[in-house]
């Protein structure tokens, strides 16, 4: 961002103060010149008549409209600045806030001030008209809200977002922020499954990139969104070349993104590492995710970071799964269910505990596997056809489900892969 960018447009400000200043000042030159032509009508003629009336009318005409003008101009500077001053002390607010989304410092206080105020910062965004030097806090709550969204997944409240920064970019003509813009409405597409829609916006987003500070950290952003379009592809595709491309050019994206990397930064390096264990997973490479997850893990717990711990346990369990480790498996799914609980992550908890119950019912427990499963099932925010089945098998109403277009090995635990080929983490 530029000083060009950061320094608040006065321009607007300038002709009506301005305009008082010469309404003034006229005021009191009309005054004057009256004063001295009906001295000189007195002199002359011995009556000053209705100059002299015509003149001091004139002048103190000038010298009202002044004092309106100005009162006007006052209200509308202490108008604007009373919107500056709450958006940016709402922008202070959600950005302390966002920084402790997911940490444990403070994880669950946070997710608890973002249900709270969510609808206020959303309801501010709509009525201020952000201009000049309030654009910046603008984009700092969207940036929050999108934390927020991505966290606790609201994909049309996010798409909303983007278009309200799209808007505000615009009338400001803050290119970075509609670069911004662009690649959050990618993200929100991705959330719909609409995947044509999100590579679209995903090229706007290139199209329109600014130069400056923030030109490689959004490029990484490109990066990785890219390599989570292809993992959504590889889900929708039957196992076969198509499905092995798309892995392939995901792990291709996210070895670039961690190459764009501006700078030292955990939580890039946490988000990286985590995807390309999911790229792993899906070539069935137990091994080669833990080589991810573990350097993940450790610097999400440096950085006290329990949503990303949870996220790399979640993965460990699935790659012991693979190693046909259930014991181990169960183990890192509790820690990483208990992890979720604490920062209010309801989705990944609930993922933790269909995992759980899943194994459960491989293991012949359906008791145990329909209290996980329908505690799983209250917890989601939306419906999972792979935990029905578990559901329906739980309680004798169905057999173990099987998956027709998974490799040879059709056991019941290609489930638990499947469950994760949908948990595609982003960055935070």
């Amino acid at each position: 961002m530029s000083e060009e960018e950061d320094a608040p447009d006065q321009r607007d400000e300038e002709p009506s103060r301005i305009q008082v200043f010469f309404l003034f000042v006229g005021g009191v030159v009309s005054g004057v010149l009256t004063d001295l032509v009906s001295q000189l009508l007195s002199q002359s003629f011995g009556q000053r008549g209705i100059v002299q009336w015509v003149g001091y009318s004139v002048a103190g005409l000038l010298v009202l409209v002044a004092f309106a003008l100005w009162r006007w101009r006052s209200r509308i500077v202490r108008r604007r600045l009373q919107g500056v001053t709450r958006l940016h002390a709402a922008a202070e607010e959600a950005e302390q806030w966002m920084i402790a989304l997911g940490t444990d410092a403070g994880g669950m206080a946070a997710a608890e001030w973002f249900t709270l105020h969510e609808d206020g910062l959303r309801e501010l965004l709509a009525n201020e008209k952000a201009q000049n030097a309030a654009v910046d806090d603008f984009a700092r709550i969207c940036d929050a809200l999108e934390a927020w969204y991505v966290r606790h997944p609201d994909p049309d409240a996010l798409l909303q977002l983007s278009e309200l920064l799209t808007t505000t970019a615009e009338s400001s003509g803050r290119r970075g922020l509609a670069e911004l813009a662009a690649a959050r409405a990618a993200t929100a597409y991705r959330m719909l499954g609409d995947l044509d829609a999100a590579t679209t916006r995903l090229g706007v987003s290139s199209n329109i990139a600014a130069h400056g500070r923030t030109a490689a950290a959004l490029k990484m952003r490109r990066q990785v969104e890219r390599a989570l379009l292809h993992l959504a592809r590889a889900d929708r595709a039957p196992a076969g070349s198509d499905r092995d491309e798309a892995v392939l050019n995901a792990r291709d994206r996210l070895d670039d993104a961690r190459l764009t990397r501006p700078g030292p930064d955990l939580a890039a390096d946490v988000a990286i590492a985590i995807n390309l264990a999911v790229v792993h997973l899906y070539q069935y490479d137990g091994e080669g995710a833990l080589e991810q997850l573990r350097p993940a893990l450790a610097r999400a717990t440096a950085a006290g970071d329990l949503s990303g711990q949870a996220h790399a346990l979640e993965l460990m369990g699935v790659a012991a799964w693979m190693r046909r480790n259930p014991h181990e498996a169960g183990s890192r799914w509790e820690h990483a269910a208990h992890l979720y609980a604490e920062v209010d992550e309801r989705d990944g908890h609930a993922r933790c505990l269909q995992h759980l119950g899943s194994a459960a019912v491989v293991a012949g427990d359906l008791d145990k596997a329909l209290d996980l499963l329908e505690q799983s099932s209250m917890l989601r925010t939306s419906e999972s056809e792979i935990l029905t089945k578990y559901l329906d098998a739980a309680r004798r109403t169905s057999e173990l489900p099987v998956v027709a277009d998974d490799p040879p090995r059709r056991t019941p635990r290609t489930w638990l892969r499947r469950a994760l080929r949908r948990f595609v983490g982003g960055l935070k």
